[in-house]
């Protein structure tokens, strides 16, 4: 090989060329602002985290990467998630029936379940702690199918069923009115078009199959008005199911694993942006994710339960942590800065910048481990 012609040869024989200079400086700076800026990507047995946003009812906080193991006080609130989910078991018991009940068929693939684990506040083991356990309930039909074994006829009513009586009874609505209808909220600065009134309150009083209610009959009718009821149907059953979860949302790609079995062959995403008022995608985090509009208000759930409250700590924390992270980041640099200012002057002499030395002596490593925390 020729000197200085920028070649090397590998152990294969094969020529390799050298990195000249300029990007042996490209290269490090580019691992030093890796090392400056880490992913803000999370992995936690907790599941995703939620943040309080003004203008939308809930957004997903981004994940951040973890490599040094959780707090004591984050280790508390994971262990406390586990505990309260398997004492809520029965709860995650009746939202799986509920699910079954929907099915066309009675039964639903374990994956798909797996995949919305967290939302319905369903245990990592729940195939054995729950469907093996339940045995007079569920039935595992092969390794990845779940069938329901005992129905519930107390279980056949859909949840917007007691808004629904309630408007009867309230607002002395008629049967007309209610029997059909959904909740409608609509997101500020919404613009109704001109004739959009009448075609919602058209669409409220139109019948369709209810979600609990003869499955053997859910067929695309290609009469006046069938694919209307069809694609109904489908907005109620999406509508249940976000009803059954425990932060009222889902991912929308997940819903996907749902639709043979729901019997809804719609476009699950074109489906949901055609009804604003009743839910909301948000796209934080680079996932599409589904609210139920009317169980939020102001960012926060408006019926809490007990595994979305040991949630929302876990949220705080991790907010207080990058907070008080940021603000001592930026103390630091000030003092970086007011410690370029001092000066060695002789001995008995004062140093410009002696005035910012009090300001930092509360920030010694005790305290700031004490802040982190």
């Amino acid at each position: 090989m020729e000197e200085g012609s920028g070649l090397s040869s590998n152990s294969t024989g094969e020529p390799n060329k050298r990195p000249s200079a300029r990007q042996t400086r490209h290269q490090t700076q580019n691992t030093q602002n890796d090392s400056q800026h880490p992913p803000t990507h999370v992995h936690s047995k907790a599941g995703p985290l939620c943040l309080r946003t003004d203008n939308v009812p809930l957004e997903e906080h981004p994940r951040i990467e973890h490599h040094h193991g959780f707090t004591p006080k984050m280790e508390n609130l994971i262990n406390k998630e586990v505990d309260v989910i398997r004492r809520c078991e029965s709860d995650a018991v009746i939202r799986i029936k509920k699910l079954l009940l929907m099915s066309k068929s009675g039964t639903l693939h374990v994956h798909a379940l797996r995949l919305i684990r967290t939302e319905l506040g369903l245990p990592e083991d729940f195939r054995d702690s729950i469907l093996g356990k339940y045995g007079n309930d569920f039935r595992l039909v092969d390794l990845e199918i779940v069938e329901l074994v005992n129905s519930d006829k107390n279980l056949g009513d859909a949840l917007v069923e007691k808004w629904r009586e309630n408007e009867y009874r309230e607002k002395w609505l008629s049967e007309f009115e209610t029997n059909f209808a959904f909740p409608i909220n609509f997101p500020t600065g919404f613009k109704i078009e001109r004739g959009f009134r009448e075609k919602l309150k058209n669409w409220q009083r139109l019948p369709y199959v209810k979600p609990y209610e003869g499955k053997e009959n859910v067929v695309r009718v290609r009469t006046c008005g069938g694919f209307e009821r069809f694609e109904k149907r489908a907005v109620a059953v999406v509508h249940e199911l976000l009803s059954l979860t425990v932060e009222k949302r889902v991912e929308v790609e997940r819903l996907s694993h749902f639709r043979k079995d729901f019997a809804m062959e719609v476009n699950v995403r074109e489906l949901l942006l055609k009804h604003p008022g009743i839910f909301y995608i948000s796209t934080k985090g680079g996932t599409q994710t589904v609210f139920l509009r009317e169980a939020y208000s102001r960012g926060c759930l408006i019926e809490p339960n007990p595994i979305y409250v040991v949630r929302r700590k876990m949220l705080d924390l991790v907010l207080l942590g990058c907070r008080n992270t940021k603000e001592l980041k930026h103390l630091e640099e000030i003092k970086q800065e007011s410690d370029n200012l001092i000066g060695k002057i002789g001995d008995g002499g004062t140093r410009g910048g002696d005035w910012v030395v009090p300001i930092f002596e509360p920030l010694k490593k005790d305290n700031l481990d004490d802040n982190l925390d």
